[in-house]
């Protein structure tokens, strides 16, 4: 039946009406998806240039207080303090070596900006310190704003050999005179007996530290410092410091919003929308947390929201006007190719379309497709001839072979050859093996007594030139495995591996399990593979050549993967002049056991 030519123009009408259609929504998405992604993108910047800020704050303090602990080392390894505190422990002068410890420790005092006392614990129970904020030889100004008594504060300190970090506690208030502090210590090491327990020794560093290391606050973001248990270590502008910002076993986003409170207290910014990040500082187990102001964030994509809305009617107007004019310009295009695609199927296999190059891009491809479409269709056709004469040509009925090779094998017994008896025998086994069910699967017993067998013919064939050993665990014998996977193996082994190889060949072939898993290994002592080449073969990569050997291979490997999958893996190891290592892993079977009927 000739089918009805539609009208032309009404097939512009349609095809107008379905671009406008059709182009409106795309733009849309493509300029929604362009804001998510920009926005998104813009956001991620921020955030990879606020986290890079951390790290480098995590890094300074790192080095900060690595500086600081080294005024802790002086002390703690001093033989005049060890001496002077064991003669205190010992109730020795204790008011005249109390007063020599003093002016030891006043000596250390100021090396460093910001301490703001050195304090030793002796074992005897004694404190003795230099304090800055206070001129009391009795009464140092920060033991009573940490929650631990002198007593547990020297079990804890002087429990082992680390350097222990206190973070802030209540405001230090003496006189005039007002801090927060944070404080190191350290037991005292005497290296004469470094086990002995003789005192211990803490630093207390004015918290301005911290905040010159998070950096100056201002309108448009804040550093501040919590420790573990979710306590305000250093905040600039806060009067919040050594008290809980959020649980510890808060949320993610529950600890955010009470960062988000606590900067907000510092009345720096309002009711602003604020973000948060943080990194974690492994050396303190403080976390430093920046609070960025999004304002001027959220303003930018407000604008580039406007202006991507502008663009979106631009696009369309333009759209509208570039589709009218081309209507017309792709219809006569498609009625051109729709005519030469009818004769194709009138019967007309030597048909292709013309070049044209008025074509728009799409017909274009449309018109390219087709052309080797039909260029594969003939190809087909003269493959499908071939391939039947090929069919005509394999019906030779095997059992025809076996029986003529059974008769010229009784002929080699009435003649007393042997050995040309056992070739033709152990060929015979080989090619009905093959022959039979080449795809099916097969017990490794089985497999591995056909291998014997092709080998014997090679070795034979090859006049005993190299020695076989093949090793497998007695429990595989009865797994299952598909047949003639390992042969094409073997195979380049011996034609390849051995070539032009003066000294006593071997292969050596090993099967055992691992937890489920087959491991095969097939190993050679020839001549070896390149570097290049092996990196190919492992990679999937084999050269076309007419070596059918190297063809085998690679059909092995494949058919390795469609029947095992992902599970089967193949690992080519080679050294040129020393050998080549086949490794092989193929899946047990499910529902197979390796030890069920190991015999065999």
């Amino acid at each position: 039946m000739k089918a009805v030519r539609p009208d032309r123009k009404s097939i512009k009408i349609k095809l107008v009406t379905a671009f406008i259609l059709t182009s409106i929504i795309p733009i849309l998405l493509v300029n929604i998806i362009y804001y998510y992604n920009t926005s998104k993108l813009v956001q991620q910047n921020v955030e990879s240039m606020t986290k890079a800020n951390l790290e480098q704050t995590k890094v300074s303090l790192d080095v900060w207080l690595d500086s600081y602990e080294d005024i802790l080392f002086q002390v703690y390894t001093d033989d005049t303090i060890v001496e002077l505190v064991d003669k205190i422990n010992a109730g020795e002068e204790v008011a005249n070596n109390r007063k020599l410890l003093r002016k030891t420790l006043r000596g250390l005092f100021y090396t460093k900006d910001y301490v703001k006392s050195i304090s030793i614990i002796t074992e005897s129970g004694e404190l003795v310190f230099y304090d800055q904020l206070t001129a009391s030889t009795t009464q140092t100004s920060w033991l009573d704003s940490i929650a631990l008594s002198q007593a547990e504060l020297y079990e804890e300190i002087s429990r082992d050999n680390k350097t222990h970090l206190f973070p802030t506690g209540a405001e230090v208030i003496f006189g005039s005179n007002s801090c927060y502090l944070f404080h190191i210590g350290h037991r005292i090491i005497d290296y004469r007996d470094v086990e002995k327990k003789c005192g211990a020794v803490m630093v207390s560093i004015d918290v301005k530290l911290l905040e010159e290391v998070c950096g100056a606050p201002t309108d448009k973001g804040l550093n501040f410092i919590m420790d573990g248990n979710g306590y305000l270590v250093a905040c600039p502008n806060s009067k919040e410091v050594g008290k809980p910002v959020a649980s510890s076993c808060a949320g993610k986003e529950d600890k955010k919003e009470a960062c988000r409170r606590t900067a907000r207290g510092t009345g720096l910014f309002g009711d602003r929308e604020l973000s948060v990040y943080s990194v974690y500082d492994e050396k303190t187990g403080w976390e430093i947390v920046r609070i960025t102001d999004q304002g001027d964030l959220v303003l930018g994509l407000h604008d580039q929201q406007k202006m991507l809305g502008f663009i979106i009617l631009l696009s369309l107007l333009a759209v509208l006007i570039i589709m009218v004019s081309q209507v017309s310009r792709m219809t006569g295009a498609i009625k051109r190719v729709v005519e030469t695609m009818r004769k194709a199927g009138r019967g007309d296999l030597t048909v292709h379309v013309g070049p044209d190059d008025t074509r728009p891009t799409e017909i274009e491809i449309i018109a390219e497709e087709f052309n080797s479409m039909m260029d594969k269709l003939k190809r087909s056709t003269e493959k499908q001839k071939d391939a039947e004469i090929a069919a005509l040509e394999a019906q030779i009925n095997p059992h025809f072979l076996y029986n003529t090779l059974d008769t010229i094998n009784w002929m080699a017994i009435d003649k007393d050859e042997y050995e040309i008896s056992n070739m033709i025998a152990t060929l015979a086994g080989i090619l009905r093996y093959g022959i039979s069910d080449s795809n099916g699967v097969v017990k490794i017993k089985d497999e591995i007594e056909w291998l014997k067998q092709y080998i014997f013919l090679q070795q034979t064939k090859l006049k005993n030139s190299f020695e076989c050993h093949i090793d497998v665990a007695p429990e595989l014998m009865n797994l299952s495995i598909h047949k003639l996977l390992l042969q094409p193996f073997i195979e380049n082994a011996i034609l390849h591996g051995f070539e032009g190889v003066d000294r006593t060949s071997c292969l050596q072939m090993s099967m055992r399990r691992d937890l489920d898993f087959i491991k095969i290994q097939i190993e050679d002592n020839g001549c070896g593979i390149s570097s290049e080449k092996v990196k190919e073969m492992n990679e999937g990569i084999f050269q076309k050549t007419d070596d059918k050997n190297h063809i085998g291979m690679e059909n092995a490997i494949t058919r390795l993967h469609m029947y095992y999958g992902e599970s089967a893996k193949v690992v080519i190891d080679s050294k040129p002049g020393k050998g080549t290592t086949v490794r092989i892993q193929i899946p047990i079977t499910k529902g197979e056991s390796a030890y069920e009927g190991s015999g065999g």
